[in-house]
C-alpha cells in the first residue's frame, strides 16, 4: 500500500468511534481494570447489605435502610448527587421478625417453613390439633366443631384426583377466619421453601389467619400422620408486623456527569428490594453489589467519560417492576438521550455476555473490546439476535419503551434455580470471584458506551411477536389470583384477586407450570377460564404488540 493510502487509513481509524472509546481514552480504561483487581470491595458490599441489612421487601423498614445505605455508599465514592427519588408509596408496611415451628406429636422435630409476605403472624406461641381441610360441604360440617384454634392442613389438588367444588376454597377462607383457627398449611415445592405474598392489601383489611408454607417432605410426613388417624400437634411463633401507611417508596440514582456529552446518559443498575424469605442475595443483592462497585472503581480511576453514567438501584421490582415504571413514566424527556440501560438481575454467575441486534453489533464490539478480552477463565460474547426480548426485569420497563433495556448473559457453575426466592438465597450463595470480574465488567461496559461517538442504534429494538413478553402480570397462590398489577396483561383483561385459573385455551391447567407452557405456546391471543364467585368466567388476555410497541 502506497505511504499516502497508508496515512489516510491511519487517519480515519484514528476518529472511528472504536478508535476514540479503546484508544484515545486506553490510559483510563487501564486504571479502571486496575482498580478493579487491586482491591475489589464487591463482597464488602454484599456483606453489609445482606448480613447487616437484611432482607428488604417493598415497604418495609429493611427496604428503607438499603434505601439510605446504598445512597450514602454512593456519596462515600465521591458521587455528590447520589439521591433518592420517590416513586409512589405503599398502602400497608410489613416487617418480618424471627419465625419458628415444632412438630410436638406424635414425635418431636423442628419445621421448615416460611409464610407469604404481607400475611398475619402468630400473637406468641400458638399450639394446637392439626386436621386435614374439607374438600366439600359435608366434610366441612363434620369438621366445623373442630376448627377453632386448629392448624388445618391443606394438600394440593392432584392432576387427576378430586378437586374442591368451584368456589369452595374462597367460601372456606373466609370460614376459617371466621372460626378462629390457628392458620392454614400449604406444601412447599419440593426441597425450595418458595416466598412471594400480596402487597395490594388496605389497613382495614389485613390478614388476621396465618399461612403457613411448608417444607414438602415434612407436608407429606403430617398428611400421612393424619391419614393414619394419628393425633398430630403443631406448634409456631411467627412475628409477622403490620405497619399502618401510606409509606413513600425510592430508587437510588447516582450520577458520574459526562463531558460532551453530558445530556446523553447510560444507565446501569439493578433492583434494590427483595423477597424477605431469606436475605435477597442473589435477587438481586449480587446486582446491588456489581452496581455499587461498579461506581467505586470508575470514580476511583478518574474517569471522564463523555456521556453521564447513571447508576439506578430500583425497587418494587418483586411486585411488578414498580420503580423502573414509574421512573420511565416520569421522565418521558430523558428516554430519547438514554443509550442504554445495563441490568444485572440474574443472580452471581459470572457476566458473560451481551444480546445485541444488527444495528448494535459494530458499537457493541467497540463498547466491549476491553471486556472481551479482560480474563480468559471467564469469556465473553456478543450475541447476535434479531431482536431484544423481554425477560422479566427492570430492563423490560426501558425496552417497552423504545429504550435498549439490556439484560446481561450469565455463565458459571452456581444454580440460580436453588436460591430465586427461596430459603438458600443467603450471602453464602454468592461466588466471590464472579462477582468481583463482574463489577469490572459493568464499569467497562458502561464506560465504553458512554465513549461511543453515538448513541446506541433503536433500529428493530424489539424481537417481533413478543414485544413484552408473556408476563401475566399477577402474583398466585397456588392457581388463586392474590394481587393484579397495575397496568399488565391480566388486568387490562379483567382477572380480579381472588379469580381461580383453571384453564388456558380450554385445556385445564393443575399448576403455575401448566399455566405457563400453554401461555407460550402459539398466538399472543390467550383465553383463559377462572372461577369467580362459585362460576366460570372466560378472560381473554392479549399480548399482541400495541402500534407504540411494535419493532
Amino acid at each position: 500500500m502506497p505511504r499516502f493510502e497508508r496515512l489516510i487509513v491511519l487517519v480515519a481509524v484514528m476518529f472511528s468511534p472504536a478508535h476514540y472509546a479503546l484508544g484515545a481514552k486506553q490510559d483510563e480504561v487501564d486504571r479502571v481494570i486496575s482498580a478493579g483487581r487491586e482491591q475489589n470491595l464487591v463482597m464488602e458490599h454484599l456483606d453489609r447489605l445482606c448480613n447487616r441489612i437484611g432482607a428488604r421487601l417493598t415497604g418495609s423498614d429493611g427496604l428503607q435502610n438499603a434505601n439510605e445505605w446504598t445512597r450514602d455508599r454512593f456519596a462515600s465514592f465521591g458521587i455528590t448527587n447520589a439521591r433518592l427519588e420517590r416513586w409512589g408509596e405503599v398502602a400497608v408496611g410489613f416487617n418480618r421478625g424471627p419465625w419458628s415451628g415444632r412438630v410436638v406429636e406424635p414425635r418431636e422435630g423442628s419445621l421448615q417453613f416460611v409464610t407469604p409476605a404481607w400475611t398475619a403472624g402468630t400473637r406468641g406461641v400458638v399450639r394446637g390439633k392439626a386436621i386435614l381441610s374439607p374438600m366439600n360441604e359435608e366434610e366441612l360440617a363434620k369438621l366445623r366443631p373442630k376448627l377453632k384454634g386448629s392448624w388445618v392442613v391443606t394438600p394440593l389438588p392432584v392432576k387427576d384426583g378430586p378437586r374442591p367444588a368451584p368456589g369452595f376454597l374462597k367460601t372456606l377462607g373466609e370460614i376459617f377466619d371466621k372460626a378462629e383457627i390457628a392458620g392454614v398449611i400449604r406444601p412447599a415445592k419440593g426441597e425450595l421453601v418458595i416466598t412471594d405474598g400480596n402487597s395490594r392489601i388496605t389497613w382495614e383489611k389485613v390478614p388476621t389467619t396465618p399461612s403457613i408454607r411448608l417444607l414438602q417432605k415434612q407436608f407429606e410426613e403430617v398428611v400421612g400422620w393424619l391419614k393414619e388417624g394419628k393425633d398430630v400437634t403443631l406448634e409456631f411463633d411467627i412475628r409477622n408486623h403490620f405497619k399502618k401507611g401510606p409509606i413513600p417508596q425510592f430508587n437510588v440514582v447516582a450520577d458520574i456527569p459526562g463531558t460532551d456529552k453530558a445530556d446523553e446518559f447510560v444507565i446501569v443498575g439493578g433492583h434494590l428490594d427483595s423477597w424477605d424469605g431469606a436475605t435477597g442475595a442473589t435477587d438481586n443483592g449480587t446486582g446491588v453489589a456489581t452496581t455499587l462497585e461498579a461506581a467505586r472503581i470508575l470514580m476511583k480511576a478518574g474517569v471522564k467519560p463523555r456521556r453521564t453514567i447513571r447508576f439506578m438501584l430500583w425497587s418494587g421490582e418483586e411486585q411488578g417492576m414498580l420503580g423502573s415504571r414509574a421512573y420511565v413514566k416520569a421522565h418521558p424527556e430523558l428516554l430519547p438521550k438514554v443509550s442504554a440501560v445495563l441490568v444485572h438481575d440474574g443472580g452471581t454467575n459470572y457476566l458473560s455476555g451481551m444480546d445485541a441486534t444488527e444495528a448494535m453489533m459494530s458499537d457493541f464490539q467497540a463498547a466491549f473490546a476491553d471486556v472481551i478480552n479482560l480474563d480468559s477463565k471467564f469469556p465473553f460474547a456478543i450475541n447476535k439476535v434479531s431482536g431484544i426480548k423481554s425477560v422479566g426485569s427492570d430492563s423490560d420497563s426501558f425496552l417497552s419503551r423504545d429504550v435498549p433495556g439490556l439484560f446481561w448473559s450469565q455463565d458459571g457453575t452456581a444454580k440460580y434455580s436453588r436460591t430465586h426466592h427461596t430459603q438458600f438465597d443467603t450471602f453464602d450463595a454468592a461466588v466471590p470471584d464472579y462477582q468481583k470480574h463482574s463489577a469490572l465488567v459493568v464499569a467497562l461496559g458502561a464506560y465504553g458506551i458512554a465513549n461511543l461517538d453515538n448513541m446506541i442504534s433503536r433500529e428493530k429494538l424489539r424481537a417481533p411477536g413478543m414485544p413484552r413478553g408473556r408476563r401475566l402480570g399477577v402474583q398466585l397462590e397456588e392457581m388463586t389470583v392474590t394481587e393484579v398489577v397495575e397496568d399488565g396483561v391480566a388486568e387490562s383483561a379483567g382477572m380480579l384477586p381472588g379469580d381461580v385459573i383453571v384453564k388456558v385455551d380450554g385445556a385445564a391447567v393443575a399448576d403455575r407450570g401448566e399455566m405457563v407452557a400453554g401461555v407460550q405456546k402459539g398466538d399472543p391471543k390467550k383465553k383463559f377460564t377462572v372461577i369467580r364467585d362459585g362460576k366460570e368466567v372466560e378472560l381473554t388476555l392479549d399480548w399482541t404488540p400495541r402500534e407504540t410497541e411494535k419493532p
